[in-house]
This record gives C-alpha cells, structure tokens and sequence, in this order.
C-alpha cells in the first residue's frame, strides 16, 4: 500500500505540475506533441543501450511519458501505461494476470465491454470467467477455487452503481496470490485510491474524467510494484500505444480535473438530491446519497462523487420514454459520459447481469451532470419528466 505524507503534494498540484518539464522542452509550459515513429541514434553505443529512454514510436514518447508520470504520481503507483481506449486498457490488465487455464472473477456490475471481451476473447484464450454479486464483499471467499487468479472490480458499477468493499476483497485475494483489478473510471484517483486499499492494478477508460472535453479515445493502466513489469512487458508485446495527439489532449484535461471533478461530485449529488422528490421518480442511485445501500462503504473509501448516477422512473411505454428523451434542451442522448455536456442514456441491466438478475420494473436512465448551470439541468429534466408522465 502507498502511505500519504504530510509533505505531499495535492491532488491540485499533482495535476499542475505533474509530468511537465519545461527545461526540457524549451521553456514550453505544455509538453508538445511528439508525432513520429522513427527515432535516430547518433552512435552505436547509443542505439545498443539496454534501457533507452525512446527508441522507437510505439514504446512511448515525451508526450506520452508526461502524462504516464502524472497519472503514477496520482495513483501513488510503480508505474503506468497509455492505451487507446480504456476498454484496450481493460484487456491489457486482464491479459497481464491472466493464463491459459485461470480463472477469473467479474462484477456483475462491470461495463459492458468488459463482459464482451471476457465472455468473447478470454474465454477463447482457455481462461474461465465467472461473474459475482457485487455486494459480496468478504463472502466472495466462497466463489474462489484453485483456478482463481483475478478479481476484477468496477466500484461504483457503471450501470448499476453497487459501491465493492475493495478492503475486504483484497484481504480474501492477497493471501491467495490472486491479482485485484480495478476500474476507477467514475472517481479518478482524486476521489478514491485502489492501490492504498491493496489492489494490484488499476484502469481508467481516460477517454472519460481525464480527457474531459469528449474529444479523444484514451485509455490508462497503473499497477504495484509486484506486478508493474508484467504489465509493461505485456502491453510492449501487444504493441499498445495512444496516439501523441490524444496524449496531449489527455494532459490538458489533466490540467483542469481537480476543478472539474469537484463541480462534477457537487452537481451529480445535489441533482440527484433533487430528483428523489419529483414526481414519476421511483429510485435514485448514487452512491453519496443516504438512501443508497452501499453509502457507508462509499463514505468510509471514497472522498467524492463521480458524475454519473442512475435514476428509475414508473413503468411507462417506449413512446414516453421517447417523449422525455427525444426533447431534452441541455441532455443529449450519448454513450459516454465524462464531458462538460450533460448526457442522458436509456439502460437495460436486465439484458446483461447473469449472477445477479436486475428485476426491478420501471424505466432506468443514466445520466451525466455536466458543467451547464444547475437550475438549468433541473429545468430541463423538471420538463422531460413531465413530458414522460403525460405521455
């Protein structure tokens, strides 16, 4: 675990300063972007040194490099490495634990894509997967076998929002030799630090809180000491690298995210506040409110909220949902979330959880609280709602 000092830098001064070298770059505050492939040697000795600091495109780059080192100082890591989705970073984690004939254990609250690249490559590749409660929490001791190598956790999950007991998973699986992987996508290491709690990797699809302008693909894998060479040497093989371009739009979102992380944790709780009193509205699920089962797991881990949270509405026909949907002002309907427009999505965890069948009836929405006003948010969901329930 990575212990805090009192002389450490803030989260704010991490994303600052972190990564940027201005001496090195001709005073330039930002770290230009890199575009190249070949890399040229002035001499033999050069080219033969067994630990270059760049020697060819694909193994990284200044403009990769600045971002890696923010992103580790951040995750109080041995180190990290830049995919081109966070989705390419999920298989990169999962492929750095994993072997032929292992097991694997999944949230049954994961992303999506997790679930496909599991159930659809894994499983190819001879590696067992099974899916598990959330809420196990300690009890997942129950599910391990001699098989079992990973853990994969998605805390809070991206549909459903269960908050994991991570302290508890991990003293199951640290005794076991068994790798934890965490997606932290919804708090950033601003909010919530895996590897202090004990996991072995942590992922990010950066293309969400740490791009931040919806405007770039991008993905991060962090890990401990014990496994951060496996997870360089597997993601060096795979020939995985992010684009220079996305780098450097990864950095300048990096630049912003203490701000905006805390007008996004801010916005999300107090919209969701408020849609707990308006009509139509059978559940709110957020994780910083008091009524959702998993707060005390979330208060004592996590130090704020992410932008995404789900909320059901009453059973109503497609055409009302239609109605709310097709005529938002400020809401537009999008797959991912993470910017500084607000996004709404229709969500069917029914379709998709196996362990834990999701039977609550009703229409569920995900929605991402961006940076417009707040009474204008409420505005435009206050008249959506009404739409659904005249509908």
């Amino acid at each position: 675990m990575t212990e805090k000092h009192d002389d450490d830098p803030s989260a704010e001064t991490i994303v600052t300063h972190g990564g940027r070298r201005p001496d090195q770059n001709r005073g330039y505050v930002n770290t230009p972007v890199y575009r190249g492939s070949t890399i040229l040697f002035p001499t033999l000795d050069a080219m033969e040194d067994p630990a270059p600091r760049f020697d060819y495109g694909r193994t990284g780059n200044p403009s990769s490099a600045a971002v890696e080192a923010v992103i580790t100082e951040l995750e109080g890591a041995a180190g990290t490495v830049l995919a081109p989705s966070g989705l390419s970073a999920i298989s990169l984690a999962l492929m750095t634990v994993l072997n032929s004939g292992d097991e694997v254990l999944i949230s049954d609250s994961a992303y999506q894509p997790t679930r496909r690249v599991s159930d659809g490559v894994l499983t190819r590749m001879g590696i067992a997967v099974r899916y598990y409660d959330p809420c196990l929490g300690k009890g997942i001791e129950g599910l391990l076998s001699p098989k079992t190598k990973a853990i994969f956790v998605e805390s809070p999950g991206s549909l459903t929002f269960e908050v994991q007991d991570l302290p508890a998973i991990v003293a199951v699986a640290g005794p076991r030799n068994i790798a934890v992987v965490v997606d932290n996508s919804w708090a950033t290491p601003l909010y919530y630090k895996p590897l202090a709690l004990g996991a072995d990797i942590v992922i990010h699809a950066g293309t969400k809180m740490f791009v931040g302008h919806s405007d770039a693909m991008f993905g991060t894998a962090s890990a401990n000491a014990k496994w951060f060479k496996q997870l360089k040497d597997t993601h060096l093989r795979l020939g995985l690298c992010a684009s220079p371009d996305d780098c450097f739009l990864a950095a300048r979102g990096l630049r912003t995210l203490a701000l905006r992380m805390k007008e996004h944790s801010a916005r999300s709780t107090e919209v969701a506040r408020w849609l707990e009193g308006q009509p139509g509205v059978i559940k709110v699920i957020h994780p910083a409110l008091p009524s959702h089962p998993d707060h005390a797991v979330w208060a004592r881990d996590f130090s704020g909220a992410g932008s995404v949270f789900s909320v059901l509405l009453e059973p109503k026909p497609r055409a009302a949902l239609a109605s709310l949907v097709d005529h938002f002002e400020l809401f537009a309907l999008g797959w991912s979330w993470g910017g500084y427009e607000s996004l709404c999505l229709p969500i069917h965890p029914e379709k998709i959880r196996t362990a834990t069948p999701w039977t609550e009836p009703g229409t569920m929405l995900r929605l991402h609280i961006g940076l417009e006003g707040v009474d204008d948010i409420k505005a435009d969901l206050a008249a959506g709602l009404s739409r659904y329930l005249a509908a």
